[in-house]
């Protein structure tokens, strides 16, 4: 008697330096098979291809690399699966947000027409480019002083690396960009018209980074008050948003060449890495917080409340799971954080006794930190070595470390570093119980977890347990789960997450005596988030204003 073999689904993760494809079981969520491609351009943040230097802040990829994770990946996972094409029902993706280009009206990105590959403009920018934050605090001052309903979904404030932000900024550096660019689209959406040859919009970036509530964009008006020419920029968004986990689509004959798929496979609407995370964490329900850890954190909550959370990067209906008030936070630096100290905080003799153990040096850190006692180091830190997404929503902020002395060591320093990086996600915990936004439990997923010393201070500082996704393909798999429901095996998210998701419970519980002495480190960390980030002392923003002056007046610094 014979069996068919069983049906699988692809999810694809496009993060911030590769791109993932994961294939799995649409029954139980079983992971088959994998395959990583690490983008040949990487972030793009000195100078394009052909040589021409960035300016600060700036943060750009290039499409031919989102592409080659489909031509290459793809094949390669479903040969480590050991699955046929045929047994693929159906694909879905998603993507680092707000990653956002402008395209011709068929699509093309701009930056891949010739007489625009040397404009910075006309490139990608990666959710990290922070360069719009002078658009971002135009739009927030216009929008206070205009009374714009939309505001208080977002906190109060609107990103620098959002839609609008962004695309003010093209408008005024680089009009003929900006003129050029038909389409003003968000790469989760982009890779899937790649895959179907239409258009399509999910709700998920068009409500989180689009400021698109209650059906409908920033009116004329207000956009006319942010620049005379920035009146029409929303036809360059306008399009039906299909629901997540519906059918975008099905894979034509040039993309099923490129990915060695069948013609015809479904394609799920796209969505975010953050956001389809929910659905393989089985934290869909009212009160379970996610949070992704990796070169940033963010932090995700559905919630039968809508409440205005100050310093939440938004709230949208039906943003995460259909129902529901999807809340997004975020942090913009943690393991980035971790990874520049040891890029430039670590004498040699530390990266040589790593090498004789067998270790890289976050482990050797993380070994030396772990041993000691909370508070021992004398040091507190302000996690903002990339901006403050929440709650300030300040990206023109920095790191500090505070309590230096000639004894101070690296384990001391990157241990300091760990906990503020707690210590803000307790921060943005207490921003929505303060709100009136229930945190029941809290669950992680992402690279971070792979540290269990980081993952337990994370407890500690919370004083709450903290469960974490089962899997070390968190977007990947929740991707995967949305393309069960777009081709019909599951009947809806929470039915495909509760059969392939998967969560470990109480995998790190809080210790009583290290949660209270990090009560008291909390408390000072609190005095310095307030006073250097809401007004105590503006002078972050002014050696940041002195950096950009220099570099200006010395550009190739």
């Amino acid at each position: 008697m014979t069996t068919d073999p069983p049906a699988v689904t692809l999810g694809i993760d496009f993060g911030t330096l590769s791109g993932r494809v994961l294939v799995v079981s649409v029954d139980d969520g079983a992971e088959l098979g994998s395959a990583v491609h690490e983008y040949a351009h990487g972030v793009v943040d000195r100078e394009l291809p052909r040589g021409v230097p960035l300016p600060p802040d700036w943060a750009l990829q290039i499409p031919q690399d989102w592409r080659d994770v489909l031509r290459l990946a793809v094949p390669r996972a479903l040969a480590d699966a050991d699955v046929t094409p045929e047994q693929v029902v159906g694909i879905a993706t998603d993507f680092t947000a707000c990653t956002v280009l402008p395209t011709t009206w068929d699509g093309t990105p701009l930056c891949e027409l010739p007489e625009y590959r040397d404009r910075p403009h006309a490139h990608p920018k990666l959710w990290r480019h922070h360069a719009a934050q002078p658009e971002a605090d135009l739009i927030v001052e216009r929008a206070l002083r205009s009374g714009q309903p939309w505001l208080a979904r977002y906190g109060g404030r609107i990103s620098s690396e959002w839609q609008y932000a962004k695309a003010l900024q093209v408008l005024r550096e680089d009009p003929g960009v900006y003129a050029a660019a038909d389409r003003w689209i968000e790469a989760a959406d982009w890779i899937v018209w790649q895959l179907t040859g239409a258009e399509s919009r999910n709700p998920c970036t068009a409500g989180y980074k689009g400021i698109h509530q209650d059906g409908r964009y920033p009116g004329e008006a207000f956009l006319a008050g942010l620049h005379p020419d920035f009146t029409g920029f929303t036809a360059k968004l306008e399009h039906p948003l299909t629901p997540l986990g519906a059918p975008a689509g099905r894979l034509t004959p040039r993309a099923a060449a490129l990915t060695g798929l069948r013609e015809g496979t479904v394609v799920a609407v796209g969505n975010v890495d953050a956001h389809v995370t929910c659905a393989a964490a089985q934290a869909l329900d009212p009160g379970r917080m996610l949070a992704i850890m990796g070169t940033s954190t963010c932090h995700i909550l559905n919630s039968d409340v809508l409440a205005e959370v100050p310093g939440m990067c938004g709230v949208v209906r039906d943003g995460v799971v259909p129902g529901l008030w999807g809340y997004e936070a975020g942090q913009s630096g943690v393991g980035d954080i971790l990874a520049w100290a040891v890029r430039n905080a670590v004498p040699d003799e530390y990266a040589a006794e790593a090498r004789s153990r067998g270790m890289d040096v976050h482990e050797l850190l993380t070994e030396r930190a772990s041993a000691q006692p909370v508070g021992a180091h004398g040091l507190l830190a302000l996690d903002w070595h990339s901006g403050n997404r929440s709650v300030l929503v300040d990206h023109h902020l920095s790191g500090l470390v505070l309590g230096l002395t000639l004894d101070t060591r690296p384990e001391d320093v990157y241990r300091a570093l760990i906990e503020a990086t707690a210590f803000g996600t307790r921060t943005i915990v207490e921003a929505f119980e303060t709100a009136g936004v229930p945190v029941t439990d809290f669950t992680a997923a992402g690279g971070l977890l792979r540290n269990r010393f980081l993952m337990q201070v994370y407890s500690d500082v919370l004083n709450r347990p903290v469960h974490v996704l089962a899997s070390t393909q968190g977007p990947a798999l929740g991707a995967a789960i949305h393309a069960a429901v777009a081709a019909g095996a599951h009947p809806d998210i929470r039915t495909a997450s509760a059969a392939m998701g998967r969560r470990q419970e109480n995998a790190y519980t809080p210790d009583p005596a290290r949660s209270a002495a990090y009560d008291r480190l909390y408390a000072e960390y609190r005095a310095l988030h307030d006073h250097f980030g809401r007004g105590g002392s503006d002078v972050m923003h002014r050696l940041r204003a002195l950096r950009s002056a220099a570099l200006a007046a010395h550009p190739t610094t």
